[in-house]
């Protein structure tokens, strides 16, 4: 048995494994390893059938467990429980190591130990000078406190950084769980069919599978009735299987049924289930492998070539049709890519600006802190050896060494103040705080930069049914015996036999899931489970006076002969039955246009079948579908046939069963479009967003709701097409698609109808990719259905239904909607752009300090040997204001004025116009202030100068007073920094923040505090209330100023135009590199590294092949047969390429990416007509071994490389 090694703590009781049941714990996991006819044979043989598992588990294929609750435990004790267990969370400790890496705190903590061990250092020759050792009483003294305070600072900003890591990993694990419990499955106990929580289900339960499910533990198939498995995320294989109870009855946990139902025996859960055996190999079993490799004890051969073949299935299967975040992949997966994808992950746009501005503010930090260094010690230097002419005094060499450290501190202390500490601490805390407050607008968001990337977002892919209307399906029309009734008619006007045959078709041809039930809330609308559709129709039933259950409880679904489930190619579902005389009757219904096709025979106002023919139906068409479909109800079509009893038909034979049938009615049902939604709609177009809208209803349908929704307004030049014609569009002859040619359709488009999944992810990555406009689209989806991950995925920001939704859909997910309404996507727009301002906010306030501050210490430092601004006053300004500010300035709450504007743009400078006249202007008026107070504030205030005050002197009333003043003007520009559009008014709302009134008081507090009682450590000396009062007046001046500010047009000001700017050139390379890697994680990326280039060489081959038999067969011939295109991926479109890239072309592994990005672009749309695709593909696959195919191509000869190759 492989790896049972890992599972033998999952054990507990070995000795006795099976604790009881007829079977152990291994037993039932070797059977779950087989397949298909293996498998039945086997439970044949040892089990005595599927019932002979069921008595060995004690429990029953019809009434399921009794859900006696010892019973369960001991189920849980014998063969574990349906839960993998999470990976550890990080410590606090290991998030403060990872806050220390920050560049600038490591130059801080560098610079403070520096001077902290100068302040300890005792030169040599001491004793000898008398007033040396004077001096260096007061040096020991507070030359310490200087590195301390700069520590102290570092350990606030490290602890504050990691607290918040933590709290974020803390509330993802919370919404981890909370979108556990929330996913149920339908398990039979007790003879009762009953929703249970995933982690509640035990080996032996009877459990339902249904379409659109995905498994939560192995199984047995019992019973089912045409059910499809994509088994793609464990095998790889993206053809769906065919499951049945006597040729492959295997059902595998974490696989999505595609279409059909069925019961299936539960045996294997959690860790022993198949998904949970691969989590163990990959994510939780990799603490234990490390320390196994450590011990050294012998490996179980068999772990690691389970390892490999999975990652490479799962490549494979990214490679043919990018699965959904493959079951495997699951949480932990996704910490883990959290962790190690910070980088690899294309950077949020925010990010990506705020990363380079930081990095040419730390440049030029960096450059003026030299400078200030080497200005200071060349003018110590020349004044006092050259001027003076002293000489070096080798006893004197101490003092000077001080000098030259207090020189180096003052150095340090520009780069400090000049890189903005506060701002990943800003981004932080905004990210937080909105993810927080958008829980409460229903966005659950998984993914934090989806938070901010919302803010930019330039179009919205919005499904219909659930999103913008109410997915509360009612019947509202139906056309029964030849009469168009516009409401539901009274049960009397419909003829008696029509009346039974109908609502025997709608009861028995639906899931016995869905069911209509009593509100939950009195006056309430009753609740409709299971699929909506047949709900409007059980509805209908009520309505005509009839109850289906008592006919359901009449027929139970084992007595129903067969059933065909709707899928997406059928788009009907068709029930049949044995009548009591043993012939079949046959119920089917479905989308209106197809079941009508299929009918020859129509019941009349007297309830007999009369022909109807094709004219007929046009007629209807025009006369009752059309009509209703522009009212934008749904039309669903209920028909049945009877067959003979002998010979019995041939049910295989589907077109053969599916025909000939007599229409019954034809019902109109409504899905009333939500109230908030046109409104909310409007707000997105206000708002410069598209919305389009992409959904399965038919054309006319979906149009009507458009308009009602205000997607379309009559008039306008837009496009409303179905997949069928948007395929002819973006396809060329060969039935490639083509971003020219979607480049052409998207602009318009704002109604995608009768689309498929593929069409809803090609639409996506045309926009995505598309160049039309000069910005990068940023495209935001909704999706509930399975089948929409591909999109969720591919989109820059995936909503998922919270309540509508399938698991896979969530888990392709940023965003999970959790009332599963459109309103919440503008609400997650408006926190988006509100992060966005919060930041801005935030910059043009830290920007100010730090151009004010630089520039004073710089000043100061060369004309007066000694910076104004002391470096412990610099750090309190600097960093504690700065986190203070961050958190005053990034929780301003959002307000709908955020909605009048046009996104952002990925290349629109960070720093806009507005804000650098404000940083320019406000800098001006604190530069003036503080150079007055400096040069001529002793003759102003009357004290005594505190320029030029030898080393270590107590510290003056006149530097305090620039200090004080400094801060004041900073508190006042905080308040000027709420508004960055140029708003006059800025004290508007600000008391629905009471997070920034608490902290301008609190850093005032504690300003008074820190002069008033700061002394030797801050450099500070008592202030009385007269110097106070002006310190506050030159403050409250910021005020005033801010307004004059404002009253300046910014196009007097072009020369501002391009500051903090993103020059393109540098930004797009490092983005479409990131955007290449996005899809792929690191862990498969080695993987795939050596896929492409074997796809590569694959391809090669192939062109070679081909090449060869061009010119075998005459030249054009060859390449125009679709058959002699066998390329896996369509690489070269156009004959002349294909021929020249047999031309040797050596790969090297950087440009993968190149390539990458084609396969990809090719993987995501149907292959082409090609008949022997998987026959070359495997057949090379045997043979053929990466290094060589990479190698292959190098010979001249096309033939020789083939046959290197092969």
């Amino acid at each position: 048995m492989t790896n049972s090694d890992f599972y033998t703590k999952n054990q507990r009781n070995d000795s006795n494994h099976d604790g009881g049941f007829g079977c152990s714990l291994m037993d039932l996991r070797s059977l779950m390893e087989l397949r298909g006819t293996e498998a039945v044979v086997k439970i044949q043989e040892d089990y005595g059938g599927v019932e002979g598992l069921c008595q060995r588990l004690k429990t029953s294929p019809t009434e399921g467990l009794d859900g006696d609750a010892t019973d369960l435990d001991k189920r849980k004790e014998v063969f574990g429980q349906n839960l993998i267990p999470p990976k550890k969370p990080k410590t606090f400790l290991q998030l403060v190591w990872e806050a220390l890496q920050d560049v600038t705190l490591i130059i801080l903590e560098i610079a403070a130990l520096i001077s902290l061990g100068l302040s300890f250092y005792q030169p040599p020759g001491e004793s000898n000078e008398g007033d040396a050792g004077a001096e260096d009483e007061g040096e020991a003294e507070a030359g310490w406190i200087e590195g301390a305070a700069i520590l102290l600072s570092v350990v606030c900003v490290v602890l504050v950084t990691a607290f918040n890591d933590w709290s974020k990993e803390k509330q993802f694990r919370g919404l981890q769980s909370r979108i556990e419990q929330e996913q149920k499955f339908q398990v039979v106990r007790g003879g009762q069919v009953i929703q249970l929580p995933v982690s509640d289900i035990v080996t032996g339960d009877i459990a339902q599978v249904k379409y659109g499910d995905l498994l939560p533990a192995d199984g047995v198939l019992i019973q089912g009735n045409d059910l499809k498995i994509d088994e793609s995320s464990l095998t790889g294989e993206s053809d769906h299987v065919r499951k049945s109870a006597d040729k492959d009855p295997m059902l595998l946990s974490g696989t999505h049924v595609m279409e059909g139902s069925g019961r299936m025996l539960v045996t294997a859960v959690g860790v022993n289930s198949q998904t949970g055996i691969i989590f163990t190999l990959l994510g939780a079993g990799g603490e234990e492998e490390e320390k196994k490799e450590k011990k050294g004890t012998p490996h179980n051969p068999h772990v690691f070539p389970v390892i490999i073949t999975v990652k490479k299935q799962d490549g494979a299967a990214a490679m043919e049709m990018q699965p959904l975040k493959s079951a495997e992949g699951g949480e932990t997966d996704d910490k883990e890519k959290k962790k190690a994808n910070v980088s690899k992950k294309e950077k949020s746009v925010l990010q990506g600006k705020l990363t380079k501005l930081a990095v040419q503010i730390g440049k030029a930090g960096l450059v003026m802190s030299a400078i200030t260094v080497i200005i200071l010690v060349l003018y110590f230097a020349i004044d006092n050896f050259v001027l003076q002419k002293k000489p070096w005094l080798p006893e004197c060499t101490p003092i000077y060494i001080q000098y030259f450290v207090k020189f180096f501190i003052i150095g340090v202390t520009v780069l400090v103040v000049a890189v903005p500490e506060g701002l990943p601490l800003a981004v932080t805390i905004s990210l937080a705080y909105s993810v927080k407050k958008m829980m409460k607008d229903n966005n659950l968001v998984r993914h934090l930069d989806a938070c901010e990337t919302m803010g930019n977002a330039t179009a919205i892919c919005s499904d219909k049914t659930g999103t913008l209307t109410t997915n509360r399906m009612t019947a509202v029309q139906c056309y029964v015996g030849d009469v168009h009734y516009k409401e539901i008619p009274d049960p009397s006007s419909i003829p008696p036999k029509t009346l039974d045959i109908l609502v025997n078709a709608i009861s028995l041809n639906s899931a016995y899931t869905t069911k209509i039930l009593p509100p939950d809330k009195e006056g309430g609308l009753p609740k409709q489970v299971g699929n909506k559709t047949e709900c409007g129709l059980l509805g209908l039933v009520l309505d005509l006076k009839r109850d289906y259950q008592t006919i359901r409880n009449q027929i139970p679904e084992e007595k129903l002969y067969k059933v065909y489930t709707f899928n997406s190619v059928r788009k009907s579902m068709s029930t049949i039955i044995k009548l009591p005389d043993s012939s079949f009757r046959m119920y089917s219904k479905g989308a209106s246009e197809i079941v009508l096709k299929k009918c020859t025979r129509i019941l009349n106002e007297a309830g007999e079948p009369r022909v109807f023919r094709p004219r007929d139906r046009d007629e209807m068409v025009k006369k009752v579908i059309e009509p209703m479909a522009c009212e934008g109800l749904r039309t669903i079509c209920v028909a049945y046939r009877d067959f003979p009893a002998d010979p019995e038909p041939n049910w295989e034979d589907e077109n053969n069963i599916l025909t000939e049938l007599t229409a019954i009615c034809v019902v109109g049902i409504e899905d009333p479009v939500r109230p908030e939604v046109p409104d909310a709609i409007l707000k997105c177009q206000r708002a410069g967003i598209t919305v389009r809208m992409v959904t399965g209803d038919n054309i006319n349908t979906a149009r009507a709701i458009a308009i009602k929704c205000g997607i379309i307004h009559p008039g306008e030049d837009f496009l409303c097409i179905d997949g069928k014609e948007f395929n002819r569009r973006i396809r060329n002859e060969k039935g490639e698609v083509e971003q020219e040619r979607i480049d052409k359709v998207w602009p318009k488009l704002r109604v995608l109808a009768r689309s498929s999944p593929t069409d809803k992810h090609t639409l996506v990555k045309g926009i995505i990719d598309s160049t039309l406009v000069d910005q990068r689209q940023v495209v935001a989806v909704t999706g509930d259905g399975t089948n929409d991950g591909p999109a969720l995925k591919k989109a820059d920001v995936g909503f998922a239904m919270g309540i509508a939704g399938t698991d896979v859909a969530k888990e392709a997910s940023d965003i999970i909607l959790t009332d599963d309404n459109f309103s919440s996507i503008v609400k997650a727009v408006m926190w988006g752009r509100n992060v966005y301002d919060s930041i801005s906010k935030f910059l043009q306030f830290q920007l100010t300090v730090n151009v004010v501050a630089v520039i004073v210490a710089f000043t100061g430092a060369c004309i007066t040997q000694d910076s104004p601004l002391k470096a412990v006053q610099m750090l309190w300004v600097n960093l504690i204001m700065d986190t203070f500010a961050s958190l005053a300035l990034a929780t301003e709450p959002p307000t709908e004025a955020l909605l009048m504007r046009k996104p952002y743009g990925r290349n629109k400078p960070l720093i806009s116009s507005t804000m650098t006249k404000n940083i320019l202007g406000h800098g001006v008026y604190q530069l003036i202030i503080i150079f007055t107070l400096l040069f001529v504030g002793e003759q102003i205030f009357d004290i005594d100068s505190g320029r030029n005050a030898p080393l270590h002197s107590p510290p003056s009333e006149h530097y305090t007073i620039i200090f004080n003043t400094f801060v004041m003007m900073q508190l006042f520009n905080e308040i000027n920094a709420r508004k960055i559009h140029g708003e006059r008014n800025v004290f508007d709302g600000i008391f629905r923040n009471p997070i920034f009134c608490s902290i301008v008081l609190a850093t005032f507090v504690i300003q008074i505090v820190i002069v008033q009682f700061g002394g030797k450590p801050f450099s500070c000396s008592p202030l009385d209330l007269e110097k106070w009062m002006w310190c506050v007046f030159l403050g409250m001046g910021e005020l005033v100023w801010g307004q004059v500010i404002s009253t300046i047009p910014n196009s007097k000001l072009r020369f501002l135009r391009g500051a903090g700017q993103l020059s393109q050139k540098d930004e797009m390379p490092e983005e479409e590199m990131n955007e290449d890697q996005e899809e792929i994680d690191h862990a498969e990326r080695e993987l795939r590294r050596g896929q492409i280039l074997w796809f590569r060489g694959l391809n090669r081959i192939q062109t070679q092949i081909r090449v060869v038999n061009a010119f075998r067969s005459s030249l054009y011939e060859g390449l125009e047969k679709p058959e002699s295109r066998t390329s896996i991926h369509n690489f070269m479109t156009h004959p002349e390429f294909r021929i020249e890239d047999s031309t040797p072309h050596i790969p090297l592994i950087d440009d993968t990416d190149i390539d990458d990005e084609a396969a990809r672009k090719n993987s995501s749309q149907p292959s082409s007509p090609n008949k022997n695709n998987n026959a070359i593909d495997s057949g090379i696959n045997l043979t053929t071994d990466t290094s060589k195919s990479a190698a292959s191509s190098s010979p001249g000869s096309p033939l020789h490389s083939l046959e290197t190759s092969l």
